[in-house]
């Protein structure tokens, strides 16, 4: 099945997003640190140029600890400044300020030079839905001031927001961009929450999801369902609904009950530190 979502007002969003930019002297960019190329839309590099620019890889809490590090030195090689946040708590602040600084010194030091004093330097953040921008901000700002949620689309309409003398933010809407060339990065992001769960099949995504970390993450599922991963996948999704006691009228195993424990446990990262792709 395909893993694509495109709804009318993310093309709302990018036209918003550019007629913005000139506004603007920095793009925060905000990753998935899971998956940190597949939640990277092609369309904020273009709305990028010319800017400075910053990387967030967000969730990093949820990420496999050897993965993010070979993600840091890939951004690295490419002359991307790079700060990894748990949004969920406050100890990024201070790098992703100093990072700013550092980032837009030029900028900073053209207007010291000018006479300019307290003009904030002016950021838009952006990124796919659901990687965490509005709770990102709001701990930036220590208070509630950007609308959050746990699904895609949450943020529609701009919001500008002043954290101090240095440094405005402009929070955009969560955009993707309308195909997806490769299928795999669409599975990821279906993974990750990115898009619409209404759209999914949620069984469907559940195989994916028991096929990668069989592969890749051996011993999370016997580790958190007490089960054989010696069977096929299909077989696996009805051990786990038997685990969780997923059960219809009957006894009979409830899989896409199933499916959504599973999918949950993986997003919460309840299944363990697990990153979806390693650069290169």
């Amino acid at each position: 099945m395909s893993y694509e979502w495109y709804p009318g007002h993310m093309t709302k969003a990018v036209r918003m997003m550019r007629e913005e930019l000139s506004l603007v002297d920095l793009v925060i960019e905000l990753l998935d640190a899971r998956a940190p190329l597949s939640s990277r839309n092609p369309d904020i590099d273009d709305l990028g140029k010319n800017k400075y620019r910053l990387i967030i890889l967000n969730k990093a809490d949820l990420a496999d600890k050897e993965a993010l590090d070979k993600w840091r030195e890939y951004f690295k090689s490419l002359g991307l400044t790079t700060v990894t946040a748990d949004s969920r708590s406050r100890n990024f602040v201070k790098q992703v300020d100093a990072s700013v600084k550092e980032v837009c010194k030029e900028k900073i030091e053209r207007d010291r030079k000018r006479g300019i004093k307290n003009r904030p330097v002016r950021a838009m953040v952006c990124g796919i839905p659901n990687v965490g921008k509005s709770t990102f901000i709001n701990s930036f700002v220590g208070k509630t001031t950007a609308k959050t949620g746990n699904k895609p689309g949450v943020t529609r309409g701009k919001q500008w927001i002043r954290l101090n003398d240095s440094l405005e933010l402009l929070d955009t809407p969560g955009i993707l961009w309308p195909k997806f060339e490769d299928k795999s990065v669409g599975i990821r992001l279906a993974m990750l929450g990115t898009i619409n769960d209404n759209i999914i099949d949620s069984r469907d995504l559940a195989v994916h999801i028991i096929d990668y970390l069989k592969e890749s993450y051996p011993g999370a599922l016997n580790s958190r369902y007490d089960i054989s991963e010696d069977r096929s996948s299909p077989d696996i999704l009805t051990d786990i609904a038997i685990n969780r006691k997923a059960l219809k009228k009957g006894e009979e195993p409830d899989t896409e009950k199933a499916a959504y424990y599973l999918t949950d446990d993986l997003r919460s990262g309840r299944l363990g530190r697990i990153s979806l792709e390693l650069p290169g």
